[in-house]
């Protein structure tokens, strides 16, 4: 692979560019008084609050499902039994 490939350009060149963009966004972001620990504690609380909410998820279909299966289960279970009798009788009548 060329280096020019890997880096999107001259390596110098993107290495200067990366550097001045750092220097700008980092004088913005101590004008408006945002420390880098902080950014790393709110990636942190995000990623653990998606954690959170993608297991609440689960747990919401889980109960979804232990719901709808009180319902649906005795009603397959009930029309499974009356249409095994029904096909029953049905062959009787040839």
């Amino acid at each position: 692979m060329d280096k020019n490939q890997l880096f999107g350009g001259n390596p110098l060149a993107v290495i200067l560019r990366l550097v001045v963009l750092s220097i700008v966004v980092g004088i913005v972001l101590s004008a408006l008084n945002i420390q880098p620990t902080e950014i790393l504690q709110y990636i942190r609380l995000l990623a653990h609050r998606i954690y959170d909410l993608g297991f609440g998820a689960i747990s919401s279909v889980f109960s979804y499902l232990a719901l709808g299966a009180a319902v649906v289960v005795p009603v397959w279970l009930i029309s499974r039994l009356f249409g095994t009798f029904k096909g029953r009788d049905d062959r009787r009548q040839p």
